[in-house]
């Protein structure tokens, strides 16, 4: 946290500095010593009172040297040195897939999306998506109308690209306080960051990096959806794109790069992932 917070070198530095040193307390120390202009035992402490302050909201912090940080996101070059939790992750979310589309659907994007989350969720996958408005809140809300009907074990996963004390966009509070109780919020981003134009790119590229693959149901020619997709092909990731996301040129495009599905129904994209 102090390193981050007031090291001077850009967080990827020391991402790779654990990752060469190994252990966390060795890695930490080793760190520590290198910087030791740098750092003081007053940032030293600032960052402990931050850490007692933020688990006393129900926020965990998850260092990459941890290990809970999730498998699946452990493994990409863009991973973050932390993760901050608002809710629990299970071992389950190993088999997650990430359902995301544009902010205003098509009414049979709308039918698309909840069906396809729905059909994932009984093949025993977690959904993952971003709380944006459209496609991204259908799927949350269909995993969690499930929990509470017919599957209770059905699990929901929310990346924000704020910190975990802001609500983006305010009318999900309701959404984002229920994912927290049921499922899980994890953000990049300390807790009390706020929106901003590079947060949400880097936030698809952590959801990516947490799934082993992202469906694209429904998203126009400058959808940030082509964004994660970049990220997910990156990382060696499936993506599998629905009928209504190929009215777009730049998806008929995508459609012929290896690692790219075409799915027309739920059936299909369950089908992806089990192959």
């Amino acid at each position: 946290m102090a390193l981050l917070r007031e090291g001077g070198r850009a967080w990827t530095n020391y991402v790779l500095a654990v990752r060469q040193r190994g252990a966390a307390r060795v890695s930490a120390l080793a760190m520590l010593e290198q910087q030791l202009g740098l750092l003081s035992y007053e940032a030293l402490a600032e960052a402990q009172r931050a850490l007692d302050r933020w688990s006393a909201r129900g926020f965990r912090t998850i260092p990459l040297s941890s290990s809970d940080y999730p498998d699946n996101l452990r493994v990409v070059e863009n991973r973050p040195p932390l993760l901050f939790v608002q809710g629990s992750l299970a071992a389950i979310d190993r088999r997650a897939v990430s359902i995301i589309g544009t902010r205003e659907p098509s009414d049979g994007g709308r039918i698309l999306a909840g069906a396809v989350a729905r059909a994932l969720a009984h093949a025993g996958y977690t959904i993952v998506s971003g709380l944006a408005a459209g496609i991204d809140a259908i799927a949350h809300r269909a995993i969690l109308d499930l929990e509470s009907a017919e599957l209770p074990a059905a699990r929901t996963v929310a990346v924000l690209g704020t910190g975990l004390e802001r609500v983006y966009p305010l009318e999900h509070a309701e959404l984002q306080a229920e994912i927290a109780r049921r499922g899980a919020l994890v953000s990049q981003f300390w807790p009390d960051a706020l929106p901003t134009r590079s947060s949400f790119p880097a936030r698809n590229a952590v959801m990516s990096g947490l799934t082993l693959g992202s469906v694209i149901i429904d998203a126009g020619e400058h959808s940030g959806t082509r964004i994660q997709a970049r990220h997910a092909l990156a990382q060696g990731r499936a993506v599998v794109l629905m009928a209504p996301v190929l009215r777009s040129a730049w998806a008929v495009e995508l459609a012929e790069n290896a690692g790219v599905v075409v799915a027309r129904e739920p059936e299909d994209v369950v089908a992806a992932f089990r192959s």
